[in-house]
């Protein structure tokens, strides 16, 4: 602060007041106007070919990168096997409602049979299981059934009606006749400036940055 102006007793109080109105007065109430960029999901390619996008998958996958995802208008099974997809829990899925499937159906038989109303139908047992595996085996057809259609829609996580690639321009291709290869923003390794350049070296079409 300058020295008080005798002849001028307010001008200390003024170098003063103005000091104060430069530092966060002036700054504070402004901050929460500027935009941010909004946060990234990731880099996606654009690719001609199915062959130039599972060679493209083969060699991010060889550099380290694991949270990566394909798009293509038609299942391409060198393509899961390049991006690591190599397990599924849907298998696993279906065994255990095939499993429980039963064990109801045998269950519910059994408690009308033998516990709730017992017949004696000529002289046979109450539990004559025989009889009840037409209605076991129905009934694991049917739950392994219903748990395959519901386990590949929440390991799919469908329905989806949004997805971050829809912004993507062209990604509407990915129905007809492009292919797509995208690297997330969370993958441990993700550098953008490294991502997009070696996308662009191994023959993408175009490149672009993914919002959420």
């Amino acid at each position: 602060m300058a020295k008080d102006d005798p002849e001028n007793p307010t001008h200390g109080w003024r170098d003063e007041r103005e000091h104060s109105l430069s530092g966060p007065i002036a700054a504070g109430p402004h901050m929460h106007h500027r935009r941010h960029a909004p946060p990234l999901y990731g880099v996606i390619a654009e690719f001609e070919t199915p062959g130039d996008l599972v060679h493209a998958a083969r060699k991010v996958y060889e550099q380290g990168y694991r949270r990566i995802n394909g798009y293509s208008p038609y299942p391409i099974e060198e393509l899961s096997e390049a991006i690591g997809f190599t397990h599924t829990s849907l298998p696993l899925i279906v065994f255990i409602g095939g499993v429980l499937g039963g064990i109801a159906g045998f269950g519910m038989q059994y408690y009308m049979e033998v516990i709730d109303y017992p017949l004696n139908v000529g002289g046979k047992p109450f539990n004559s299981w025989p009889a009840f595996i037409p209605i076991t085996f129905e009934c694991i057809v049917l739950a392994a059934a219903f748990s395959a259609v519901l386990g590949m829609l929440i390991l799919n996580k469908l329905p989806q009606p949004y997805h971050p690639v829809f912004n993507t321009p062209n990604f509407a291709l990915a129905t007809r006749d492009r292919f797509f290869l995208a690297v997330e923003a969370n993958d441990p390794k993700f550098d953008h400036g490294k991502v997009t350049s070696m996308l662009h070296s191994l023959g993408a079409l175009e490149v672009s940055d993914v919002e959420v």
